[in-house]
């Protein structure tokens, strides 16, 4: 008996199922654009850079105060065999007090700004959203405040070892962060605008000694042009002030007089500098 075999597979009784994508007829909607995070204000960016940059120095603290106040009471103790008292006491121990911010603020700042710049540091300062005079005013700030305790230790020593009075050293409180701005300004400035970084060291080093000559030497003994490039150094109207002070009854107007030309050549050298950053950094 023969069976007949089907020559065909059954097919599946069922609906039919279409092999073919659904189409969508919505299309995905565009997002907008996200907008850009507000730029970051000055003081708020001044005080962060401010604590990198402390926190970041703070290993070189010690040696710092070190060299910087040594170098400053060796200096008076030379010339206290040359200077009795008078006016040329007063001029040496204030002298010898801002050179100590002077070492810091102009020599190691310019040191500084010059390793940052060649080394690309400001590559990455350039990312952040920060005001370039929030840079500056930083690292400044953070490099000045190392010279409170070295100014102190100086000027108390100067007054003891030249017997002047120590009745109006509160006036270091205006001296110190006044000079230091005019100071630091002007060596960031060199850092950032010497064409290598031997340069900035160079440049910083003889902002340094023309700091000593300038400032620690009395005024009545350099000769005339010598004398006006005194006037134009920007350590010159803090030494003054604080030599003012040194008197039995300080012109205090004279005094303010001094701090607020310090005040002004202190605003005008960060300026400077905040362009030689902004300057820097683009290239």
């Amino acid at each position: 008996m023969t069976s007949i075999v089907p020559t065909e597979p059954a097919q599946v009784a069922g609906p039919k199922v279409r092999s073919s994508a659904v189409r969508t007829t919505d299309s995905p909607a565009r997002t907008a654009p996200a907008d850009l995070a507000p730029r970051a204000r000055l003081f708020p960016s001044l005080a962060a850079v401010y604590r990198a940059q402390l926190s970041r120095a703070r290993v070189a603290r010690i040696p710092l105060l070190f060299v910087a106040t040594f170098q400053s009471i060796g200096i008076m103790v030379l010339m206290r065999g040359v200077v009795d008292g008078g006016a040329e006491a007063r001029a040496v121990v204030a002298g010898s007090s801002v050179l100590v911010v002077a070492f810091v603020a102009l020599n190691l700042l310019a040191q500084y700004f010059g390793q940052l710049r060649a080394g690309g540091g400001l590559d990455h300062y350039a990312t952040l959203p920060v005001p370039p005079a929030a840079v500056v005013l930083g690292a400044a700030g953070a490099y000045a405040s190392f010279t409170v305790p070295g100014t102190i230790v100086t000027a108390v020593t100067g007054s003891a070892l030249f017997g002047l009075p120590m009745t109006h050293l509160w006036v270091l409180v205006a001296v110190i962060p006044l000079s230091g701005a005019a100071l630091s300004g002007l060596g960031a400035a060199l850092g950032l605008l010497a064409p290598r970084q031997e340069v900035a060291t160079l440049l910083g080093q003889l902002g340094m000694s023309a700091a000593l000559l300038l400032g620690v030497l009395p005024a009545e003994r350099l000769p005339g042009p010598v004398g006006w490039a005194r006037d134009l150094l920007p350590s010159t109207y803090g030494v003054e002030a604080l030599a003012r002070s040194f008197d039995a009854r300080p012109d205090w107007a004279v005094v303010a007089l001094d701090l607020a030309v310090c005040a002004a050549v202190g605003v005008l050298s960060l300026a400077v500098a905040a362009w030689a950053y902004r300057r820097a950094a683009v290239r």
